[in-house]
């Protein structure tokens, strides 16, 4: 394990003959299981179980079946990216989806011939289908940025990080295969979670291990051994390549499979080093060390969370700066978010009947800043970003679509008043969030006081069962959808990876014949750069499109892309014989 995998048979390039068609979607190796460790929430002290329910994350453990999930709904949807009106404010409840009744197949011929031809005026924003034209857009592009772009001098490519994004379009943007890495052997559905880049490295999660790899041939650089296996790492990373992470008291045993997240790490990356490791009691865990759920960084304090309370110690040595409190209201911290700023989401009162309250913390004290209580009906919150503070939730339950998204609200986070609250349908947006976790949201970026979504799939507006769909934002201070629109092109679809300055950095995922692209989205025209334009071999196209969006993670930075498993299980046997991997890489230079 660690050095780069042969190529599949056929090699990685090696011209297939053309598919006869879409091939039947088959389930993604590991596909995500209960983790072994309940999310906040569950009483403490409970054991966890082993996983039994495929489709984590969906209600009733199952992933959503109806086909065109998130298709305009007859007489209530406007169409995709279409301008709304203002949110609702915090005291209203969340407005419900539409009646359930599908489009007549004549009517959705009648809707999709009059969106290509008809230009739309809202919101001050000229919105036509793209490729008007009649050709295929094949890069996504909007704003009328060429869909054949190659970058270099007298290419659409020139205008990326025209708005202060470091991220350009080199001279060609057809990407090569840099390298891939099997899954490690596990016999049950483990976590993973966890990759960073650094100036020389590529470092991911293994089971008991962090292992850095050279970003371009995938070598390993060092290893760092761990006592237990990896159960929650954070996000974000210091500037000197420092980051922290959350892994078991000790290796899974015949007779105790399941041991407890109960050790916070620093990780120092640049030399691939543990810092320190250390547990932490508190006064209601009697003598036995309290559990974690997840862990975050903001500056250089180390911040983890869970059913038991929540610590913070200092990133450089390890050294407590706040362990979990007594609360005489059996208020605990849940989870923290961090980055720009720290902020916590506080959970009180009874398990069935819990009062959520997010706070902006100082991030050397633990003391808040500011506090906003959450309307009743949230039982579980997700904190998107810091700074600016907003928060993500499921106001009764409402989303339905296991995204844990019906609205987000925009908190000010010096004063902890509410901005405004943005009602989000799930029927209509595909962002998604952790359904117990606090800082788990994921295809969405927050920037230019905007919040940047993408729409639900859709049918497009060429052949037959051809799926697209687009980002659009939010205003954070008005809750308006503004006229930002960002098409993925026809047989694509597309969402926010990370912010870029001003830039939005989104990944394209392909349709069965293509392969992916890593697009930077102006942040003041909306044009799309094309940065990255991966092969379309079926080879490499078998083993971009093994990894499923919602469990998996990915890093673009300066010409390099990561795409990373968060979960793995057992070897399954596959008549197919399917490759499987733990990482893909592509690189433009």
């Amino acid at each position: 394990f660690g050095a780069p995998q042969d190529p599949p048979a056929g090699g990685f390039g090696a011209p297939p003959p053309p598919p006869p068609g879409p091939p039947q979607q088959q389930p993604d190796y590991g596909y995500p299981q209960p983790p072994t460790q309940p999310g906040y929430g569950f009483p403490q002290g409970q054991p966890p179980q082993p996983p039994t329910q495929p489709g984590y994350g969906f209600p009733q453990g199952q992933p959503p079946t109806q086909p065109g999930y998130g298709f305009p709904q007859q007489g209530q949807q406007q169409p995709y990216g279409y301008p709304t009106a203002p949110m609702q404010p915090a005291h209203q409840p969340p407005q419900q989806g539409g009646s359930g009744k599908k489009f007549s197949t004549q009517a959705q011929i009648i809707v999709a011939a009059v969106v290509a031809v008809a230009l739309i005026v809202g919101g001050g924003i000229w919105y036509a289908s793209s490729g008007g034209d009649g050709k295929k857009d094949e890069a996504g592009s909007s704003a009328g940025t060429s869909g054949e772009n190659k970058g270099g001098k007298g290419g659409e490519g020139g205008k990326g990080g025209s708005t202060g994004g470091k991220e350009k379009a080199p001279a060609n943007v057809d990407s090569t295969v840099g390298f891939q890495l099997p899954p490690p052997k596990v016999t049950d559905t483990t976590t993973v979670d966890g990759s960073w880049i650094t100036d020389k490295a590529y470092v991911k999660t293994g089971v008991t291990e962090i292992v850095g790899y050279d970003l371009d041939k995938g070598t390993k650089l060092w290893s760092i051994p761990l006592d237990g296996q990896v159960c929650a790492a954070s996000r974000h990373m210091s500037k000197d390549y420092r980051t922290a992470i959350l892994f078991e008291e000790a290796k899974p045993t015949k007779a105790k499979p399941y041991q407890q997240c109960n050790k916070v790490g620093g990780l120092d990356l640049a030399t691939g080093k543990l810092l320190w490791s250390k547990s932490v009691t508190a006064s209601t865990s009697g003598d036995r060390p309290v559990r974690f759920d997840e862990v975050t960084l903001s500056g250089t304090t180390v911040a983890a969370g869970g059913t038991g309370g929540g610590a913070a110690f200092k990133l450089d040595t390890g050294a407590e700066l706040w362990k979990p409190k007594v609360s005489t209201d059996n208020c605990y911290d849940a989870g923290y978010g961090g980055g720009e700023a720290l902020a916590v989401v506080r959970k009180c009162g009874s398990y069935d009947d819990p009062q959520l309250t997010i706070q902006a913390l100082n991030p050397t004290t633990g003391a808040p800043i500011s506090s906003y209580k959450m309307p009743a009906g949230v039982d579980y919150a997700s904190i998107v970003s810091t700074k600016p503070l907003v928060v993500a939730a499921d106001v009764g339950e409402t989303a339905g679509d296991g995204s844990s998204i019906s609205d987000f609200f925009s908190i000010d986070e010096a004063t902890g008043k509410l901005k405004i609250r943005i009602s989000a349908d799930a029927e209509k947006y595909a962002a998604r969030c952790g359904s117990t976790e606090v800082e788990q949201c994921q295809h969405l970026a927050v920037g230019n006081n905007r919040i940047y979504l993408p729409t639900e799939e859709h049918e497009g507006t060429g052949e037959s069962f051809s799926r697209t769909n687009e980002i659009v934002s939010f205003d954070l201070t008005t809750g308006k959808q503004t006229g930002d629109r960002a098409d993925a092109g026809e047989k694509f679809t597309m969402f926010p990876l990370r912010m870029d300055g001003k830039n939005i950095i989104a990944y394209r995922e392909p349709p069965y014949d293509k392969g992916g692209e890593i697009v930077s989205i102006d942040g003041s025209t909306f044009e799309q750069t094309v940065l990255m334009r991966n092969p379309s071999d079926k080879a490499v196209r078998d083993a971009e499109s093994s990894f499923t969006a919602d469990y998996s993670e990915f890093l673009y930075e300066q010409g390099r892309f990561f795409i990373s498993k968060t979960m793995i299980s057992a070897p399954r046997k596959s008549s197919l014989d399917d490759k499987e991997y733990l990482v893909v890489s592509f690189r433009t230079s």
